[in-house]
């Protein structure tokens, strides 16, 4: 995905789940011609705390969006969720099952 088809991503996912930019920007307290100037020159180029804040307000992973991908961190969550269902007791820690997921994550994508 291009800079400019991920930032029109971003932003046609703020729409649908806030309605506009400016609703968004103030959930997340940041001005919004900041988010705009985001959304123009692209995340790789922004100050990492605007990225953390739109990112998790997301729900999407703010590694896979600098490398170019909308990864959902809500989906994760679930397949970590379901892995974890799957151990018994407390074979692996947190940080672990969240390495087990973003393989899983990267043996499913192999196959698009």
């Amino acid at each position: 995905m291009t800079v400019n088809e991920l930032e029109l991503k971003v932003k046609e996912l703020i729409i649908s789940n806030y309605g506009s930019l400016k609703n968004f920007t103030e959930k997340i307290n940041m001005p919004w011609s900041t988010l705009d100037s985001i959304l123009k020159r692209g995340f790789a180029n922004s100050n990492i705390t605007n990225v953390l804040k739109i990112t998790k307000e997301l729900q999407i992973d703010s590694e896979s969006l600098v490398d170019g991908s909308i990864v959902s961190l809500a989906n994760n969550l679930s397949t970590v969720n379901a892995l974890a269902a799957h151990f018994d007791g407390d074979e692996y820690t947190p940080d672990e099952l969240e390495e087990i997921n973003r393989f899983a994550d990267f043996v499913r994508n192999r196959r698009k």
